[in-house]
């Protein structure tokens, strides 16, 4: 069973938007934190923005301005909105969801598989 589920990345020139969807599973249900996470070639991978479940976020100050990270709880899904896209945001995107699982309540992450951002000049 999936259970992250990412959509919207794909091929976009600069200056463009793209916005990614990251689905959760119903059965995560007890979810801390949601974010983004990007990896290009060569580099660690990097925070990008992050969305606690009291609404706080937290973006990486190279995007700031320009992404905005959003959720929608009874969707169970985290979307990132990135707008004025650079070549330098060229990435592989990861969603994270760190949620409390189990019958004694551990806490741990979950990682979708990447959705790539490719942005062109």
């Amino acid at each position: 069973q999936v259970q992250l589920v990412e959509s919207g990345g794909g091929l976009v020139q600069a200056g463009g938007s793209l916005r990614l969807s990251c689905a959760a599973s119903r059965s995560i249900s007890r979810i801390n934190a949601m974010g983004w996470y990007r990896q290009a070639p060569g580099k660690q991978r990097e925070l990008v923005a992050t969305i606690t479940n009291d609404g706080t976020t937290n973006y990486a100050d190279s995007v700031k301005g320009r992404f905005t990270i959003s959720r929608d709880n009874p969707e169970n899904t985290v979307y990132l909105q990135m707008n004025i896209l650079k070549p330098e945001d060229t990435a592989v995107y990861y969603c994270n969801v760190n949620a409390v699982v189990g019958f004694f309540d551990y806490t741990r992450d979950f990682w979708g598989e990447g959705t790539l951002v490719t942005v062109s000049s």
